[in-house]
């Protein structure tokens, strides 16, 4: 309902209510009780490379009604745009913010709901903020600290990087949605990213909070703006749970799956190389990547058949090929590498092969990303010449008159190229360039094997058509593991509701720990082995009563094809 008079401009939805305050630059969003959730001030920046993005007038709101929405926008002048024009879009149960600029530019920073404002002598200049009465923010990000709640003074981020350093310790999905969550007593809001197909140019979405706050999406100046363009928006949805919001905001962004087949295979339990090789690594005082090898892989198969179990896929993990970027046989490791699938293709087991996304060892600079100073960070998927050398590698791997193994799990895909000043073929960036390089993937395996199954840690609703398997990635040991694993489960199943995921099984903190977690994973998914004679963080022995624990599990799974006893 539109309410509007000389004193009051609002709306009024079933969940919700928007005040458009006449006295300061800010729209005050109320609960369905009154309450007060938010007062966002809507005259947001965008910078550039260029320069810095300062408001000074915006014209009174305009009204436009709707079949089954009503917006409300004003045009606003700048210090480096022609002009922007800020939209609020109020449906009954939920609105979106966006805004369009017009001009030319990079765009490095796009800042929601603050910016620089000189237009009011009132409320003063500088810099505005807006107020978040909120008492925590939900973050679906998993991290090191397994923290997903935070106070609306801290900060918050949520991006397609991460390594195990300092503020960055967040590469287990990459990324979930971008989609923060305000929580009020028992009412909850999204605050979720929803832009068109081919515009998640951007890597990073963070919540800045404290006594003002706002949101901003990082795009290091890869978007460059010539006319008019709009932003992404930020959709608000209001509800009272956070993995049922998170869904509802996936749902308004996802991309179509409904083609999508699966195979019975997918579901089979799955018995990954890389756990057995860090046990090993003392052993043979050899990094574990050097242990990927011929003769490894058929001993870890005779010790799976003595044990009674019977996966259905075995993952060939990091390294066994020579060169990372190229994804050659490393014939040292591998004499016979087609030979060993073709004997875990009469055993009834199909083969995955570990891919490490980005890396560039082995490919030519002209065929990468370059950073400012002209040093190869990444492959560059956009490369036409890169993509015809990675297609034909794929083909290789996946064909009969290859290697004829049957799907990839990739990992490192948090390794990402980010940077301002990178040089790049094509315009893809941030999200963008994940699903191109991604694509260039899906596409080619299903072209060699429409079977093929691709396994990525990338759980967002708009890579859902780019992969087949969301792998819950590495256990975090310093967290309880079965708590960690049930919240990453439930983005998964909210981002990518038609993926299978696989549960992974590694670095465990203790044996006990393992063993918990082998009774939840026919709960969550698919469940994964990476354990063979001992846990490689504590030296505990793996008894035959153990692997009776495995092996019901591995039962009481969805994917009973090929796994336990007969």
């Amino acid at each position: 309902m539109l309410v509007t008079n000389d004193e009051k401009l609002m709306f009024q939805g079933h969940k919700y209510s928007l005040e458009f305050l006449k006295d300061k630059p800010y729209v005050r969003c109320l609960s369905k009780e009154g309450e007060m959730l938010t007062e966002l001030f809507f005259a947001s920046c965008c910078d550039t490379l260029e320069g810095t993005d300062v408001t000074s007038a915006f014209s009174p709101w305009e009204v436009e009604e709707k079949c089954d929405c009503v917006l409300f926008y004003t045009i606003a002048d700048s210090s480096i745009w022609k002009s922007k024009k800020y939209t609020f879009l109020c449906k009954e149960d939920r609105f979106e913010y966006y805004y369009e600029v017009e001009g030319e530019g990079s765009i490095s920073e796009c800042k929601y709901f603050s910016g620089y404002y000189t237009g009011s002598l009132r409320w003063g200049s500088g810099k505005m903020f807006s107020g978040f009465a909120i008492d925590k923010l939900f973050n679906p990000e998993p991290d090191t600290s397994e923290q997903y709640y935070y106070h609306p003074a801290e900060r918050s981020v949520i991006d397609v990087l991460g390594v195990p350093i300092h503020g960055k310790d967040n590469w287990f999905f990459t990324p979930p949605p971008f989609c923060f969550i305000g929580i009020k007593n028992k009412t909850m809001f999204t605050l979720g990213v929803k832009a068109a197909a081919g515009e998640y140019k951007f890597s990073e979405y963070t919540y800045s909070g404290g006594r003002g706050a706002y949101l901003s999406l990082s795009y290091e100046g890869r978007v460059r703006v010539k006319g008019i363009y709009r932003l992404p928006a930020i959709s608000f949805i209001l509800g009272e749970e956070e993995y049922e919001l998170l869904k509802q905001h996936c749902d308004e962004i996802r991309v179509d799956t409904s083609k999508r087949k699966q195979y019975d295979w997918w579901k089979t339990p799955i018995f990954c190389g890389w756990g057995v090789q860090c046990s090993m690594s003392p052993k043979y005082n050899l990094p574990a990547p050097a242990l990927a090898k011929e003769a490894f892989y058929y001993e870890f198969i005779k010790t799976i058949e003595e044990k009674g179990l019977k996966p259905g896929i075995v993952v060939i993990d990091d390294k066994w090929q020579k060169s990372y970027g190229i994804n050659d046989v490393d014939t040292e490791k591998w004499t016979d590498m087609k030979g060993y699938i073709e004997v875990m293709h009469k055993a009834g087991r199909r083969v995955l092969l570990w891919l490490k996304a980005w890396d560039p060892e082995g490919v030519v600079s002209d065929h990468c990303i370059t950073d400012f100073a002209g040093k190869k960070i990444a492959v560059d998927p956009t490369n036409p010449e890169y993509e015809k050398l990675f297609r034909s590698a794929i083909r290789h791997m996946l064909s009969q008159d290859g290697l004829n193994a049957d799907g990839f799990k990739i990992d490192f895909t948090a390794r990402i190229p980010s940077s301002p000043y990178c040089q790049t073929y094509g315009e893809a960036w941030g999200l963008e360039l994940m699903r191109k390089y991604l694509e260039v993937i899906y596409s080619e395996a299903k072209a060699v094997k429409e079977d093929a199954l691709v396994m990525t840690h990338t759980p967002h609703p708009y890579l859902e058509d780019v992969t087949d398997m969301i792998r819950l990635n590495d256990i975090n040991g310093s967290s309880n593991v079965n708590d960690a694993m049930l919240h990453r489960a439930k983005v998964a199943k909210a981002a990518c509701p038609s993926c299978i995921i696989d549960t992974d099984n590694w670095p465990m903190p203790n044996k006990q720990s393992w063993l918990d977690y082998v009774k939840l994973q026919p709960a969550l998914g698919v469940p994964s082995l990476y354990y063979l004679w001992n846990i490689d963080s504590t030296g505990e022995k793996i008894t035959d009563e153990d692997f009776e624990l495995v092996k019901k599990a591995w039962k009481e799974s969805l994917g009973k094809k090929g796994c336990g006893d007969e």
